[in-house]
């Protein structure tokens, strides 16, 4: 079959399109036809070594939705031939994969395969954000870095949804218009405006309840500036690079602020948690309340130029490549 494998840490270049062998599922396991599958930011870390590989050559990729082909022994809750989708599983660039049943969840039919993989891990990681790390409803105000990208317009959507002021912030004019469809009430281009000033202007000088930061470098500490003494500063990503080390001793000074960096495998922890945080995402997709923007649908031969697209900004919503 064919995947996507990586020989060596890199860019777009080193992502390889070949044939390899896929090992029937071994206990607690399935195998996978992959019907789409999702490409994140998470691949570009894994591809560059930022995240570390667990050996090379390997397969990318972590989400994805098909059906199943082949079971394990020992597993009971699936059978050939049902509609699945996976997230967290390593080696979703590829024809077929195997998947651990923890994080395999069905597939309903009121979600089609391209919709599941373009929201699996970045529509799980809003839940968190939302649901969990900070629980958002209404009254609160928020701000989101890249509220024009992947998880942003999710997040977005769910935030006004759960009735939240949203504000969002987006690299350049022609995204201005992509956040404001997707729920925020005010949008700031951090490319010409100063952050910190605009959210003190709209917020009246209170500042935001939580600021969610996947942008890193490029957004802080200006990030702490947005927030209300004993705001949350959430961070859960790097796309300009990682946050220098910091004395502490700024949050005091910030407002005796309170920060985080959490990771969606913590919150995937559990079996039943991954049945229910799915579950909630799936209720609120199908719904209408939140609405999966696909931009960008590729053949999963030209995962490097998928990959150069990320990396340059180019995108707003969910990539999804197609075996």
């Amino acid at each position: 079959m064919k995947a996507i494998r990586v020989y060596r840490t890199g860019g777009p270049e080193v992502l390889v399109y070949e044939d390899i062998d896929i090992p029937k599922p071994g206990s607690g396991e399935v195998r996978v036809r992959n019907r789409a599958i999702g490409v994140n930011y998470t691949d570009v870390y894994l591809r560059k070594g930022t995240f570390q590989p667990p050996e090379m050559p390997f397969t990318l990729g972590k989400e994805g939705a098909g059906e199943v082909v082949a079971v394990g022994n020992d597993v009971t809750d699936f059978a050939i031939g049902d509609r699945v989708a996976y997230v967290e599983t390593l080696g979703a660039y590829a024809e077929e994969c195997i998947v651990p049943v923890h994080y395999l969840v069905p597939l309903p039919e009121t979600i089609d395969f391209e919709t599941a993989a373009a929201m699996m891990l970045k529509g799980l990681t809003a839940h968190y954000l939302v649901r969990r790390t900070f629980r958002v409803g209404p009254g609160h105000t928020i701000l989101m870095h890249a509220a024009a990208g992947g998880v942003g317009q999710i997040l977005t959507q769910w935030a006004k949804h759960l009735g939240a002021t949203v504000i969002g912030t987006v690299g350049s004019p022609a995204k201005v218009e992509v956040a404001r469809q997707n729920g925020c009430d005010h949008v700031i281009e951090y490319m010409r405006e100063d952050v910190a000033s605009r959210v003190k202007q709209i917020t009246k000088g209170k500042g935001c309840d939580v600021v969610y930061d996947a942008v890193g470098q490029a957004t802080f500490p200006a990030s702490l500036d947005c927030l209300r003494p004993l705001g949350l500063f959430v961070s859960f990503g790097a796309a300009s690079g990682s946050i220098a080390p910091v004395d502490l001793k700024l949050l005091a000074e910030k407002g005796s602020l309170f920060a985080t960096w959490q990771v969606l495998p913590t919150h995937l922890a559990e079996r039943d948690d991954v049945l229910a945080n799915s579950q909630e995402l799936f209720d609120v997709v199908a719904s209408g309340a939140v609405k999966i923007h696909i931009r960008s649908r590729m053949p999963l031969a030209e995962a490097p130029e998928a990959h150069r697209r990320l990396e340059g900004r180019e995108t707003t919503g969910a990539t999804v490549m197609f075996p």
